[in-house]
């Protein structure tokens, strides 16, 4: 009943504040609003100016050669895979860069993990978590089997699952093909049995699907359900027209309100969030339209709310360690934040690298990094974290 009256709660207040709105965008105490089919006006950020950057240059050895495909950011290592489906997860020092160990427990045995997977690092409790086809498998950080467990529902799959204290993990319970349905919502999961703990249903009028079929195919853009910000949570659905803040104590509450209302629209656009900080709202517009013969991506805007002048813009960002304006994607990565420290991983290839070196296009220690490195060698990896 507590969850019920706070999500009406939510949507009565809504409710008054959109009514009461005369701008496509303004701001009250508690959530801004944005219109989707505004334009707004274009603004250059830099990205050091309110982030860290951290350059990871991974060890090159022939057991450690791999495409740089970043699965998880701890506080002491990183876990690496490659693009292709081979099993093999590296294990490295983030220090350092050095490779510490291998795993590899591809198959269909009961231990085993299949070749499509994502993976939580719980450095708290020294274990990895394989979330693949239908189940969770549980390893130690040397790759020894330790347990697993099956989704609670066998139609359903997880993603963006993330720590979200030493006994439980958040994910989104989602279908397919289309991601949303009346049943999918934020849960959280025991991480010794796979159990619910909770589920996180927010407010919504009918399902909008954000796919798009034709004949026995399917186009689904990148998009993020579940982003960590600083301390809790970013989390909302396809089908809503707000984006929430869900915090430790429980409590949902709004932040962003799109408009015009998603029901409203043909064809549809779409609202996520991608990266928030203390300043900027990153989020990220995609418009449901797509050609399956000649397909170049869903068409899409990155904007910025910039809290301490209340204004929306449509930005680029670029990394200063770069002397030609080298543009950065805060949603470049496919898990796009990694946890509260790290918003989002940037792979930068060596012989990329080299050749910019080579041309006087890179500074600070990057420029370091790239005079010594070698053309065969593994990728650098960027993390990109929350100022301290």
């Amino acid at each position: 009943m507590n969850t019920i009256r706070t999500i009406c709660t939510i949507i009565l207040s809504i409710t008054v504040v959109m009514g009461s709105c005369n701008q496509s965008d303004s701001r009250s105490d508690e959530f801004i609003t944005v219109d989707v089919t505004a334009n707004y006006p274009e603004k250059e950020l830099i990205l050091q100016d309110f982030m860290d950057v951290e350059y990871i240059p991974l060890e090159m050895s022939d057991n450690f050669v791999n495409q740089g495909v970043v699965k998880a950011v701890g506080k002491e290592i990183l876990i690496i895979t490659n693009r292709r489906r081979d099993g093999d997860i590296f294990v490295f020092d983030r220090t350092t860069g050095k490779g510490l160990r291998k795993i590899n427990r591809l198959g269909q045995g009961p231990e085993e993990y299949s070749d499509s997977f994502e993976v939580v690092l719980d450095e708290e409790n020294q274990e990895i978590f394989i979330f693949n086809f239908r189940k969770i498998s549980v390893y130690d950080l040397s790759g020894n089997f330790k347990r697993s467990f099956n989704y609670v529902d066998e139609m359903c799959y997880y993603s963006y699952p993330f720590v979200y204290d030493r006994d439980h993990l958040i994910c989104h319970k989602s279908y397919f093909i289309d991601v949303e349905n009346e049943k999918s919502a934020h849960i959280l999961i025991s991480k010794q049995d796979g159990s619910i703990a909770r589920e996180i249903q927010l407010p919504f009028k009918e399902i909008i699907k954000l796919t798009i079929v034709e004949g026995n195919e399917s186009l689904t853009p990148t998009f993020y359900l579940t982003v960590p910000g600083q301390t809790d949570w970013i989390i909302m659905r396809t089908s809503s027209d707000t984006i929430y803040h869900y915090g430790s104590d429980d409590k949902i509450n709004p932040i962003i309100v799109r408009t015009p209302v998603i029901h409203s629209m043909d064809p549809k656009i779409f609202l996520f969030p991608t990266v928030i900080t203390n300043r900027y709202y990153f989020i990220r517009t995609i418009k449901k339209e797509a050609d399956f013969k000649i397909f170049k991506g869903f068409p899409h805007k990155d904007l910025v709310y910039d809290s301490q002048r209340n204004i929306v813009f449509e930005y680029t960002l670029y990394n200063d360690d770069f002397s030609n304006k080298q543009t950065v994607s805060l949603g470049q990565n496919s898990g796009n934040a990694v946890n509260h420290e790290v918003v989002t991983s940037i792979t930068l290839n060596a012989f990329d690298l080299i050749e910019a070196y080579k041309e006087g296009k890179l500074k600070n220690k990057l420029k370091e990094i790239a005079g010594e490195l070698d053309e065969e060698d593994n990728p650098v990896i960027m993390l990109v974290k929350h100022k301290k």
